[in-house]
């Protein structure tokens, strides 16, 4: 646990580091320390205490609840999204307003239910008025999604949003443009998508992330044994 704990801190540091030096991306490694912790040891549940009542950015201040992630510890697809709403931020559970009912729907359209797969934000407290993560928000935070991946270890990854996909993509290519196709993430394969709260302001896009879904559940479905 210690050993986690400095690690988060060490590239937290170094992230505000290269921020001050002008450095709007940077390209992080699969941490080589983690990835010895997390066989076996490391879990979400040691991720969560090292995160605490988290104080790391100023998201703290106006936030009710930490909106860690939900769903199977273990899951072979794991969602990642932006950062939480209001409803999240009361019910501290990510993607409970309209826009994860309706992720919910387009989970169960797959053939899976909520259980048996991951959710999470890369941000893990709403922005004021639901505004867009900004870089140090994102910096502080995303030492904790690292981790979380580590120890989920999923075989698909779906990004939902610009935020989500940018972020673990490194790249600022926009979602229109990433969306479609599979890259890869730390050797992952990672679908990025648009958001649901996207898909609430633009309905007729709702077909375009159905083939996108199409695609992921094809590729889910070849997975050994896929869960059911």
């Amino acid at each position: 646990m210690d050993e986690l704990r400095e690690l988060i801190g060490q590239t937290r540091a170094h992230m505000r580091r290269q921020q001050l030096m002008g450095v709007e991306r940077l390209h992080v490694a699969w941490p080589e320390r983690l990835v010895r912790l997390s066989e076996p040891s490391l879990t979400l549940a040691h991720v969560r205490q090292t995160l605490g009542e988290c104080t790391r950015c100023k998201l703290h201040q106006g936030r009710k609840t930490i909106v860690f992630g939900v769903g199977d510890p273990k899951a072979w697809l794991t969602f990642v999204g932006e950062a939480p709403g209001a409803d999240e931020d009361q019910q501290g559970e990510p993607f409970v307003g309209k826009a994860g009912q309706l992720l919910t729907r387009i989970i169960e359209a797959m053939k899976l239910t909520r259980e048996q797969v991951y959710i999470c934000n890369i941000i893990k407290c709403r922005p004021p008025g639901n505004r867009n993560p900004e870089p140090d928000e994102i910096a502080a935070c995303e030492p904790f999604l690292i981790a979380q991946l580590q120890a989920i270890k999923p075989k698909l990854i779906c990004a939902l949003g610009t935020f989500a996909a940018q972020t673990l993509l490194r790249t600022k290519e926009p979602i229109s443009k990433l969306r479609g196709r599979f890259h890869s993430y730390q050797g992952i394969p990672i679908l990025p998508t648009f958001h649901p709260a996207y898909l609430l302001r633009n309905p007729h896009e709702k077909k375009t992330v159905w083939e996108d879904m199409k695609l992921l559940q094809r590729e889910y479905e070849k997975l050994p044994k896929a869960q059911t």
